[in-house]
């Protein structure tokens, strides 16, 4: 019962295992070739031989899922963030240094500095992305390490499963073996049998005959059968022994992989107050050389404006002496006013007489016109011409 129960404890551990991972599918695959294949030999040893077929079955479905989640793990990508990230911010720095080195932004410097906000962030934020980055990589291998030692462990628990089926194996060709040599001896009876057959009667020389050939069969099946047994146990002395050795490599890679997500924690928790310096410090670099550049250009406007001051100054101040001691009104000004007040007198009285002229002259000759009318109207009249008046 422990013999033929260890493959079976081993192979239910190991299934479990990835059932409680979630990794087992619903449905079962179509049926492996080798259990047809070991249906042959099963008569050799009915238990042993189906605990290896049961082993067997599910190699194929358990190497694939053991296979996937290995070679899935999402690791050695996301470190070009970072360095992209540190690259970015250095490059940057230095640029923007240099585009104000001269004192002043042109307009392309100015749209280049909004753009890289816009695409990259500031200085701040990349720190922060980095952060954010390490952290989910981190947590990441974290979560594949744990799976990966799972399966791992699972995957000893198959490699035992598959240990003792070797076992059995062995046994079962042991097995095999004497029923191939129990054959062979049957053969070479049923042919010496025939072979010292000395009388007439033809029907039992047939019998023996047909004995032999069936004898031949027979050991031809064990033969058969024979090498089926052995390949078995042959296949699964490699196959343990160099899964043995790959099981090592993986063991010595998940081993590497805890030490280097035990050192990124370490740094990061140690050394994280040395990123938020550096954000600060290349934030506060910004601000100091924006402050600097500020006082100098106060400086130099002041400077500049002194300058200006001495040479405008004087002209105003000087303006502004002969303003407040100099003369008020012009001489020649009023003159003009009293030349164009006497002239406009004398022209006024000579205007005035030709008006007045003018004037007589109009009423005279408005008096003759209405005269001259007046005696047009009495010619008429005397003619029986004259204007009607209705009567009332």
């Amino acid at each position: 019962m422990n013999t033929l129960s260890s493959p079976i404890q081993y192979l239910d551990k190991a299934m479990n295992s990835l059932h409680d991972l979630g990794l087992l599918p619903e449905e079962a695959g179509k049926e492996a070739p080798i259990i047809a294949l070991l249906n042959q030999i099963t008569d050799l040893d009915e238990e042993r031989v189906v605990a290896i077929t049961r082993t067997l079955s599910q190699a194929s479905l358990f190497n694939d899922v053991v296979r996937e989640q290995v070679q899935a793990m999402d690791i050695g990508t996301r470190y070009e963030d970072i360095v992209d990230a540190f690259d970015s911010i250095r490059d940057d720095s230095r640029k923007m240094v240099e585009q104000i080195g001269d004192g002043k932004l042109d307009t392309f410097e100015r749209i280049s500095n909004v753009w890289m906000k816009v695409t990259r962030g500031d200085i701040a934020t990349r720190f922060d992305k980095i952060k954010e980055t390490y952290l989910e990589v981190t947590a990441a291998t974290q979560d594949q390490i744990q799976r990966e030692q799972k399966i791992l462990e699972a995957y000893q628990d198959f490699r035992g499963a598959l240990k003792q089926s070797e076992v059995m194996s062995l046994e079962v060709l042991g097995k095999a073996e004497t029923s191939l040599d129990a054959a062979r001896e049957a053969v070479n009876a049923a042919m010496k049998t025939v072979e010292d057959f000395q009388g007439d009667d033809v029907v039992e020389r047939a019998r023996l005959e047909m004995a032999r050939d069936e004898a031949v069969r027979a050991l031809q099946n064990e033969e058969k059968r024979y090498q089926i047994a052995k390949d078995l146990s042959d296949n699964l002395t490699v196959s343990y022994n160099t899964s043995e050795v790959v099981m090592a490599r993986l063991l010595q890679t998940t081993n590497a992989k805890e030490r280097v997500y035990s050192q990124a924690v370490s740094f990061f928790s140690t050394n994280e107050v040395v990123l938020t310096a550096l954000s600060a410090s290349f934030t506060g670099l910004f601000g100091l050389h924006e402050g600097t550049q500020t006082i100098e250009a106060m400086k130099e406007g002041i400077s500049r404006s002194l300058e200006d001051l001495a040479e405008i100054g004087g002209k105003v101040q000087e303006a502004a002496v002969k303003a407040g001691y100099g003369p008020t009104v012009r001489a020649d000004a009023v003159k003009k006013l009293v030349d164009s007040v006497v002239n406009w007198q004398t022209r006024s009285r000579e205007i005035i007489e030709e008006m007045r002229v003018q004037s007589t002259a109009n009423a005279e000759e408005i008096r003759l016109a209405v005269e001259e009318g007046k005696r047009n109207l009495a010619r008429l009249a005397e003619d029986g011409k004259g204007l009607l008046v209705s009567a009332e």
